[in-house]
């Protein structure tokens, strides 16, 4: 990951997941179902079946606790997921950032949309023979290079 970059939510995720592949009491815990990351590595996830996660329920939430989350297995296949706080928070946080910068950059657009200026070059623009349209359009992209 590059200096400064935010990790995402599947790193964190991922991170809490190597932390421990056993459980409290010392028995290694069923890895078969594994997270992949945006780098491309498989994290382990800890499965329980739902009869085990019915009967200790317990150490499914310290399993999710101490690496992130925990899957529950129905018929051998993954059926739902236990997260911890905080990984439940880092998908949220996730979800927020990117539509409050969409938003932000929006109002902004519109704003200079509204502005006199921008009138006065559309209006211009509606006015433009053909021609003059081609060479603004080839001035702004060799501008924006």
């Amino acid at each position: 990951m590059p200096t400064g970059a935010r990790p995402s939510v599947l790193d964190k995720m991922a991170e809490m997941a190597k932390m421990d592949s056993t459980s409290n009491d010392g028995r290694p815990i069923m890895t078969a179902l594994t997270l992949r990351n945006h780098r491309g590595e498989d994290v382990p996830v800890a499965e329980f079946s739902a009869t085990e996660a019915k009967n200790s329920f317990g150490r499914v939430l310290d399993t999710a606790i101490s690496q992130g989350m925990a899957a529950i297995t129905k018929r051998d296949r993954p059926t739902a997921v236990v997260l911890s706080l905080d990984a439940y928070q880092a998908l949220l946080d996730a979800q927020h950032p990117p539509l409050d910068t969409l938003s932000h950059e929006f109002d902004a657009l519109l704003q200079r949309m509204q502005a006199p200026a921008a009138g006065d070059a559309m209006m211009d623009a509606f006015d433009a023979s053909p021609d003059a349209l081609g060479q603004a359009a080839v001035a702004a992209a060799a501008g924006s290079r």
